[in-house]
């Protein structure tokens, strides 16, 4: 996922971790009871690597090659969460996010990746990665099988986790910006901008969960949950597998 380039703190310089989930929020919950899942995601190698400036490059291009493909199967995703959802708040939330997908970022990725060498024409003419179309299809599943929080739950590891990810980067002794060819993705996701996104997600949660039990529902959505976080850092094994 892209957004906009925040500015971060000072070249070399860290800051307390900012833990944006609430721990009595469902999604809080979730990651409390799956947080062997959780953590397999927010701390990968690929991402400690990006940190410290030595993922390779190539490992990189192929992630940004398969996020913008990506980005094309998570916006049907939040256009079923639309239909799914019960009210006009939710749906018009999601219309948005499907809208700031299709119209906003998926341009500001391209962008990002014209920096790499990488056109759109190269983007499109690359097939999905297995772990892309794992990870896809097992949300959008979710989605038609389940409920609007079934979806939701399945979804949101990713917006959430690259927001816990940047935070964690930011506030780690071992990340290194000055000189990190990488440095623009950590800002872009540490943003203040990236961030309230984020929380807006976790909060639009809690509302769309209060309508359909989902606090008494959790052992079924810790299984959802720890799946897609698995699938998340399956994602990042794809970019260091491809250095291998």
């Amino acid at each position: 996922m892209t957004a906009k380039t925040g500015q971060g703190p000072t070249m070399g310089q860290t800051k307390t971790f900012t833990d944006i989930i609430p721990a009595d929020s469902l999604f809080g919950k979730l990651r409390a009871r799956e947080s062997d899942a959780w953590q397999s995601y927010v701390c990968h190698d690929f991402i400690t690597q990006l940190g410290n400036g030595t993922l390779p490059q190539a490992s990189f291009k192929h992630y940004l090659i398969q996020d913008y493909l990506f980005l094309i199967q998570f916006a049907r995703a939040y256009a079923l969460a639309v239909y799914k959802a019960e009210d006009l708040l939710a749906m018009r939330q999601f219309s948005a996010t499907v809208h700031a997908i299709l119209d906003m970022e998926m341009s500001l990725h391209l962008d990002f990746c014209k920096e790499w060498g990488l056109s759109e024409a190269d983007i499109i003419a690359q097939p999905e990665a297995r772990a892309c179309v794992a990870y896809t299809r097992y949300v959008l599943d979710r989605g038609l099988q389940g409920d609007v929080v079934d979806l939701q739950v399945a979804l949101m590891p990713c917006m959430v986790g690259y927001a816990e990810i940047a935070n964690r980067l930011m506030a780690s002794s071992d990340t290194v910006l000055d000189g990190n060819p990488y440095r623009a993705w950590i800002e872009m996701y540490a943003s203040d901008e990236f961030q309230d996104v984020a929380k807006a997600e976790i909060d639009l949660l809690e509302n769309t969960s209060a309508k359909r039990g989902g606090h008494t529902r959790i052992d079924g959505l810790c299984q959802t949950f720890a799946m897609a976080s698995r699938l998340e850092a399956d994602f990042w094994q794809m970019g260091l597998d491809l250095a291998k």
